[in-house]
């Protein structure tokens, strides 16, 4: 076995992986770039080499400079985690030049499955049914133009070396085709060193399952079953389960049977994974191969039981697989949230900054019978920079059913804090309580479905207003009495504070009056019924549990004028606990309207200005392209929302903005 293990990636896949490497008695190699200098996989490793400067193409997929510090430090193994090296033959070839194992597939297979057109040749003449698509590559934009006319709208473009969503995109017409090669094509030389692109049928109301295969040196090969990935947004994955809730027996047996097979043809050693997309009546079609650890592998270890990454480095020392297929059963339901640096209010761009605060749900056994576990490369007072993929954790749990296991994440995701950046918890949040997904029916059109305008946070039913409002009750008489035993106003114990209230929260009002013991508050609702609520919160404490009823119920609190911030399951709300009096006169305040911004283009993230389509002068039309701002390695194109002139531009190619930054103004 090594005794040492350099992990060529950052974040918290190579955290993930220092993990394994240290309960297997393995010493650790972190490389790190200027941005990452105080990261916590470089705090968490045993020994941590600069490789150069934040962009990941002057670092992190600098062959030589990785192998400098591989030669360094005596690393006898890379484990390369997902995305940056990991699918890069030159890098396995002078891995395997130096003398130093691979953690991963040999360079062959790389070359054949790595490469998704390569692997779709190689797939179509083993007989697996792929999706029609351009298999060669492609010039130019109008190259692109003429495939897509001849496969048919609407097509896929996608980087041939690419992964995680980038360096893809859909068109649906001409114009979109033209605009989405060259994108593709920039997106793939920065991410990948490759700008390689091919096009493929967009199959409509696909389901996006893929199957985790694991093979030794010694001829064995397996699948661990599969992963449901079907909630994508821009062809990136947000939430991933394991089992797949769509899958019949049979239909599981032949995609695993068909997994196993190709990468048997193609000698694939390693953890790898084949991705399918299964149609309304569980036909499937084979989509490519991912040499390479799977972002959402930590499911699959949930229902198995088997740590993928111990075994991807006992299969590099040359150890047999302990298991055979009839070993691998499918044990209870996973459930993963991928925890974003982007804003949902924002159309989920990419937000920078500092984490003022950052605060996981405990690890680890709940106390009703599931399992808590978060995949993180970050930490509170760390900051995350615009130059690498915008992930920040992964928050998964299981439990022995999936309806237990998506309460386990509602819970989660609930006692999930974090502050300071942008991040799309609460989407995660909504997804969860969504009866499209709570069922099990949804496709990978499911965001675009479900929220055709964006997310806009969620409106909850009354019966939850009802349970935050008695909450917030309960919450602000806690504050109030702490308010007037510091202001004086309360003495010898003598309770000063009122037992009527009004509680406005999401356009709605409710008169409610606390009955207050020892151990809680009885919430009496004007309209009928009361609630109780149980709780050890204190004012000032940003995260609030409590009972109703009984019932758990956590909430995300902070102060904002006359009232409490109060985030619960996906929604954002401003709560005011105000008297009886003071509720009749907040009635009569004018509404504060917001400036007029409508004769500007703001930019909505933080990055850099790549491309500016217009001049000042020009008459630009809905739906026109404006500019193009890259962030966290993806390229954002900035649209006209109507017809006008432009008077001014503000920004220049090259030039770096900050959200709501005026890029141009229009007559």
């Amino acid at each position: 076995m090594f005794k040492k293990i350099l992990i060529a990636n950052r974040g918290e896949i190579a955290c993930r992986v220092i993990k394994s490497a240290r309960k297997m008695g393995i010493a650790t190699v972190a490389i790190y770039s200027d941005a990452d200098a105080n990261a916590l996989h470089v705090k968490m490793a045993d020994e941590a080499v600069r490789i150069g400067p934040a962009p990941a193409n002057q670092s992190y997929i600098v062959i030589d400079k990785v192998m400098e510090a591989i030669r360094q430090t005596g690393a006898e193994a890379v484990h390369p985690g997902y995305g940056f090296l990991s699918e890069n033959m030159k890098f396995a070839e002078a891995l395997e030049a130096e003398g130093v194992a691979f953690v991963g597939p040999p360079s062959p297979a790389i070359e054949s499955m790595g490469d998704k057109i390569t692997s779709k040749k190689i797939a179509q003449k083993a007989g697996v049914s792929t999706v029609p698509g351009y298999m060669g590559l492609i010039e130019d934009a109008e190259d692109a133009v003429k495939i897509s006319n001849q496969i048919g709208y609407p097509v896929m473009i996608k980087a041939s070396a690419g992964g995680g969503g980038k360096g893809m995109r859909i068109a649906w017409n001409d114009d979109e085709a033209r605009e989405g090669f060259q994108s593709s094509k920039n997106e793939a030389a920065s991410s990948f060193g490759d700008d390689r692109i091919f096009i493929e049928k967009f199959v409509t109301q696909p389901r996006h399952i893929e199957i985790q295969v694991l093979a030794d040196t010694h001829g064995n090969c397996v699948y661990l079953h599969e992963r449901e990935c079907s909630i994508q947004r821009r062809n990136q994955k947000v939430i991933e389960e394991a089992p797949s809730p769509f899958l019949d027996e049979a239909t599981r047996k032949a995609m695993g049977e068909q997994a196993v097979a190709l990468a048997k043809a193609v000698g694939y050693t390693s953890a790898g994974t084949v991705e399918f997309i299964v149609d309304g009546d569980r036909n499937f079609y084979f989509l490519e191969m991912n040499t390479r650890l799977q972002v959402e592998h930590p499911v699959t270890e949930l229902i198995t039981g088997v740590d993928l990454v111990e075994q991807m480095i006992r299969v590099a020392s040359g150890e047999a697989l302990p298991f055979q297929q009839s070993d691998l059963k499918i044990n209870g339901w996973a459930m993963e949230s991928r925890l974003y640096a982007e804003d949902p209010y924002r159309n989920f761009l990419p937000s920078i900054g500092r984490l003022t605060r950052y605060r996981p749900p405990v690890e680890g056994p709940t106390a009703s019978g599931g399992i808590v576990r978060n995949d993180t490369g970050v930490f509170e007072g760390g900051e995350i920079s615009m130059y690498y993929d915008p992930m920040i954790a992964k928050l998964c749990t299981w439990a022995p059913t999936r309806a237990d296991a998506i309460e386990e994440m509602r819970v989660a995701l609930d006692t999930f804090d974090v502050e300071g950046i942008g991040h799309n918890l609460p989407f995660c949040s909504a997804v969860m309580d969504h009866p499209k997904f709570v069922s099990g029916d949804m496709t990978t059109a499911f965001i675009e479905e479900e929220f055709p305008d964006g997310f806009q946070g969620v409106d909850l039913p009354e019966a939850t207003l009802k349970r935050v409002a008695a909450a917030a009750a309960a919450m602000n008489r806690v504050a109030e009495i702490r308010r007037t035993r510091v202001s004086g106003r309360m003495d010898n114990h003598e309770r000063k504070v009122g037992g009527d209230w009004v509680v406005s929260l999401q356009g709605v009002d409710f008169s409610v009056t606390i009955r207050a013991d020892r151990s809680g508050a009885d919430i009496d609702f004007a309209d009928g019924g009361s609630m109780r609520v149980e709780s050890d919160w204190t004012p000032g404490q940003s995260l609030a549990r409590l009972l109703i009823d009984g019932q758990p119920l956590v909430l995300k609190v902070g102060r904002i004028s006359g009232g409490y911030r109060i985030r619960v399951r996906g929604a954002d709300l401003k709560v005011h606990t105000r008297t009886p009096r003071q509720a009749e006169l907040a009635r009569l305040m004018p509404e504060k309207l917001p400036p007029d911004t409508s004769k500007l283009l703001l930019c909505p993230m933080p990055g850099l200005v790549v491309k500016l389509s217009v001049a000042a002068g020009d008459e630009v039309f809905e739906g026109q392209a404006l500019c193009t701002v890259e962030a966290m390695k993806m390229e954002n194109i900035l649209r006209a929302e109507k017809k006008g002139v432009v008077r001014k531009i503000n920004a220049e190619v090259g030039g770096s903005m900050a959200v709501d930054d005026v890029i141009m103004e229009f007559e």
